[in-house]
């Protein structure tokens, strides 16, 4: 089995386990402060607009987007996740589908395609340009694409097994409870860490890297700056604000370094990818120059 289809299965696997839904299913709303920063700026732009929801899990992101519009559509390619986003919220147009081919999807139709919590980061690089070129295909001309990804200079790239290890404390009655509770995530993040070490590779602009989520149950793509930006670019997308997790302040465009845990990116499908073919009269897509 090549390098593409193991990560593939690895993360499938993970989004199947207990530990996913548990996380998934938290009394949680906004991810984290570049997320919250983000809605707010798209909020405005987007409001009453067709909205497609990718990688959706159990729903979290569901009420964030129906506070902007309530044309909505929802995906996800894991079904028990799906299953559980369609019981919190009947009714609403929720899909299995990879998004990788949302081919069932019309082309220039939605104001608004968004990858929330990092779902774009676990699937290799190739699928990672057939996701962005499917986005730019189903949003409209003028509308955007908003996704998260992990920072490559951030501290979640640093972590590694040893933080499973219980803090050491002088009271021995804490320190033995830690030891207790560490003992099964320690067993479980190393088989993890040692079984998905092997597909680790640094390519410059990003690397794959197995993750510490989920016990090191996942492997992910870490990102740059100055990479991201150019391959939106490249999928003839342009970027127009990126958000810091931690902070959730604003990055500017002349930045290539941040030492966030993860970006929140937005860019636009620009007007003249808009053409009319003046042959047939006919409206088309196409990448823009």
């Amino acid at each position: 089995m090549n390098s593409q289809s193991e990560l593939d299965r690895i993360n499938r696997v993970a989004w199947n386990s207990r530990d996913a839904a548990r996380v998934f299913t938290a009394d949680k709303t906004f991810s984290d402060a570049g997320e919250e920063a983000a809605f707010d700026w798209l909020a405005p732009r987007c409001s009453g607009a067709p909205l497609l929801d990718i990688g959706i899990g159990t729903g979290r992101t569901i009420p964030l987007m129906l506070a902007m519009s309530n044309d909505y559509t929802g995906v996800d390619y894991t079904p028990k996740l799906l299953q559980m986003a369609s019981s919190r919220y009947p009714g609403r147009d929720l899909r299995h589908m990879d998004a990788r081919d949302m081919s069932e999807l019309p082309s220039d139709h939605y104001g608004l395609a968004a990858f929330s919590w990092n779902g774009i980061d676990c699937v290799d690089y190739g699928d990672r340009v057939k996701i962005l070129k499917e986005m730019y295909r189903v949003v409209r001309p003028g509308g955007y694409v908003f996704f998260s990804s992990h920072n490559r200079g951030g501290p979640g790239y640093r972590e590694n097994i040893w933080q499973l290890l219980p803090h050491f404390t002088f009271n021995p009655l804490k320190l033995g409870w830690r030891t207790l509770r560490s003992m099964r995530r320690f067993q479980l993040g190393t088989l993890n860490y040692v079984r998905n070490v092997k597909l680790n590779r640094d390519y410059g602009g990003y690397s794959v890297k197995t993750a510490a989520a989920h016990n090191f149950g996942i492997v992910i793509v870490y990102t740059t700056l100055g990479e991201q930006r150019r391959q939106l670019a490249e999928v003839g997308l342009q970027c127009d604000a990126v958000f810091d997790s931690c902070t959730g302040n604003r990055i500017a465009d002349d930045v290539n370094e941040s030492d966030a845990w993860w970006f929140h990116f937005i860019a636009h499908k620009p007007l003249a990818a808009y053409r009319v073919d003046e042959e047939s009269g006919h409206a088309r897509s196409g990448t823009a120059d």
